[in-house]
């Protein structure tokens, strides 16, 4: 294997998953239950169809920083993804504390995305069994946040507050066993992904209203700060929806003839969600008016109530659940992998390196996230989505669009068997995009103190770490 600076210490795992497999893995973890309960969210967010630039602009994003993955991950197809590509691209001791931090906050920010899609079944499940939508408990937490006052964390359990936290526990309990299994359990997930998707859309298509679909209020358009605002909601919204491209990129060590799947994998998985997600949208929007949309709570359900009648409306939400639990059990799948190939090469918690003597698989990493994803059932899903996309822009993406540029001025020769199509513009449109989603929201300031408050505590973790092994 060619010299990439970073060691190759992830024997034990098995390559047993080809492109049509990480394809299948990439696209369910990007489509789950996510758009299906942010439509109504997006739609809030500009108050109109105007909306749907969140979504174009949020594809264009994506596909500019798949491709920085696409570079990064056909160069160093290991484990752990960004635990490897940080202490390649920065030098010394930099790029140790940008690996340890990485994998720090996706301590957080990893369940937090799972906790998303098993609250998201909880969610769909209630129209089914309305029950599940009763409040049992309710506390505010106040939090002084310097330069925006106080602010309040919000934990309310209701009766689908335990069902969501099963669900993680079924993900774990599934992923409980070797990766040639899990390959074909993501195959046949990704049928009933796509398949709900497609249906979808083909019953908004064939009942299509164009004139509804851009009623566009008066100044919808215009330039004021209202609409940049807006857009930067919008776009966390879509950039929440579209992640999971990269989820291949964690399994590197795990992936046949990695220097060509990887790319295409990423590549492809952003293209046919784009196209869905796109599609979707503008049928959904041309079929019902955009005020109702803004309201639904199970819009997938409520717009096939409005089309099919009930039984479809109770078919699509069943299918729903199917949605949402394929995409938790490929978050968990490819989150478990990081913390074990950081703490492998010595650069996280030793008992994240174990493997299962007999499974091959990192169990000690897959059991502490899934417990962790348990815990933040509890919080609200619109604090769950800004909490964990703010943490891994400030935290991993800004650092790794960048580094990608330092890496390549640093080491010209470094093998790079795919390269960054128009190089350096889209790893720079990236960076920008990112920023401009972080910052031009809503109460950004709450979100970039935590995402700081996070970086702080990773911060001084590593230095203790450090120092301890100094003097060992």
């Amino acid at each position: 294997m060619a010299d990439t600076g970073v060691r190759e210490s992830t024997d034990h795992l098995v390559r047993g998953i080809g492109l049509g497999e990480a394809t299948a893995l990439n696209m369910i973890d990007m489509i789950g239950v996510g758009p299906f309960i942010t439509i109504p969210l997006m739609v809030a967010t500009m108050h109109g169809p105007q909306a749907m630039l969140g979504w174009v602009l949020g594809a264009v994003l994506v596909m500019c920083d798949g491709m920085v993955w696409a570079e990064l991950g056909a160069a160093m197809p290991q484990a752990g993804g960004p635990v490897r590509y940080l202490r390649a691209m920065y030098p010394g001791r930099a790029g140790r504390w940008l690996s340890f931090l990485f994998v720090w906050q996706l301590t957080f920010s990893a369940p937090l995305s799972m906790a998303s899609g098993c609250i998201g079944f909880a969610q769909y499940a209630g129209y089914l069994w309305p029950s599940l939508m009763n409040t049992i408990a309710s506390t505010k937490l106040p939090i002084p946040i310097p330069g925006a006052g106080d602010t309040t964390i919000e934990f309310t359990i209701t009766n689908g507050t335990f069902l969501a936290m099963g669900v993680a526990a079924f993900a774990v309990l599934l992923l409980y066993r070797r990766i040639t299994v899990i390959g074909r359990m993501a195959a046949f997930l990704w049928i009933g992904v796509v398949g709900t998707t497609l249906w979808i859309i083909a019953s908004g298509v064939t009942h299509f209203n164009a004139a509804q679909a851009f009623s566009f209020s008066p100044g919808a358009f215009e330039l004021t700060p209202a609409f940049f605002t807006g857009l930067g909601a919008a776009l966390l919204i879509a950039v929440y929806d579209y992640w999971g491209y990269y989820n291949v990129c964690y399994l590197g060590a795990e992936i046949r003839d990695p220097a060509r799947v990887i790319p295409r994998a990423i590549l492809l998985s952003i293209v046919g969600v784009a196209a869905m997600y796109l599609t979707m949208n503008i049928s959904i929007l041309g079929s019902m008016p955009w005020q109702e949309v803004e309201k639904s709570t199970f819009i997938a359900s409520d717009f096939m109530a409005r089309i099919w009648g009930p039984t479809a409306a109770n078919i699509v939400t069943v299918l729903m659940l199917w949605t949402a639990f394929a995409s938790v059990f490929s978050l968990l799948l490819g989150y478990s992998r990081v913390p074990y190939a950081a703490a492998l090469d010595g650069d996280y918690f030793p008992v994240f390196a174990r493997v299962h003597p007999t499974l091959q698989f990192p169990h000690v990493s897959l059991l502490v996230l899934g417990s962790a994803a348990i815990v933040f059932c509890l919080f609200r899903l619109a604090d769950v989505v800004t909490a964990l996309v703010v943490i891994r822009i400030m935290t991993q993406f800004l650092a790794q669009t960048l580094g990608i540029i330092v890496l390549r001025t640093r080491r010209p020769d470094f093998p790079r068997p795919f390269r960054m199509w128009l190089y350096p513009v889209p790893a720079l449109l990236a960076f920008v995009g990112y920023l401009y989603t972080v910052v031009m929201r809503p109460k950004s300031i709450q979100s970039i103190w935590l995402a700081v408050l996070v970086a702080l505590l990773g911060t001084i973790l590593f230095f203790a770490r450090s120092r301890e092994r100094a003097a060992a």
